[in-house]
C-alpha cells in the first residue's frame, strides 16, 4: 500500500465502514452515518450518529439516559477485542488503548483509539505529522 492511500482518505473511509459493520453485528443495528479522523499522529476516533436501538431511544424519552450509557459502554466493552483488532488490521498499528463512549441524547458513540508511539519502523497508517 502506497504512503498517499495508506495516510489518506482510504483509511479513514475503511475505518468508518469497518465500526457500521461492527456495530450492526454486535448491536443489531448500526449507525446511520460514520465519520473517522486521525487526532495528532497517534489517536483515531469515530463518530457514530444514530446508533440507538428502538427501545433504547424510549428509555432516553423516558430520562434513562444512564441505563442505556452503562448498557452501550458494558457491551463495547465485552466486544472490545473485536473492535481492536479491527483497526489494528486497517491501521496496521497496535492498539496501546481504547474507549468507546456515547451521548445517549444526541444519538451519538464515539470510538477513540491510542495507538503505540511511531518507532522507526517506517510506515504505519498513521496520519503525517504536522
Amino acid at each position: 500500500m502506497s504512503g498517499i492511500q495508506e495516510h489518506g482518505s482510504s483509511v479513514l473511509s475503511a475505518v468508518s465502514n469497518a465500526m457500521i459493520r461492527l456495530h450492526k453485528e454486535q448491536f443489531g443495528r448500526g449507525p446511520i452515518q460514520a465519520r473517522s479522523n486521525f487526532a495528532g499522529p497517534d489517536t483515531l476516533v469515530c463518530v457514530l450518529h444514530g446508533v440507538l436501538l428502538p427501545a433504547e431511544l424510549k428509555m432516553v424519552a423516558m430520562g434513562d439516559q444512564g441505563r442505556v450509557r452503562d448498557t452501550r459502554v458494558a457491551f463495547q466493552a465485552a466486544t472490545a477485542s473485536d473492535f481492536v483488532a479491527e483497526i489494528e488490521s486497517i491501521v496496521h498499528r497496535k492498539v496501546q488503548a481504547f474507549a468507546s463512549g456515547i451521548d445517549p441524547d444526541a444519538n451519538v458513540a464515539f470510538e477513540t483509539y491510542y495507538f503505540e508511539p511511531n518507532g522507526s519502523s517506517g510506515a504505519n497508517g498513521a496520519a503525517p505529522t504536522a
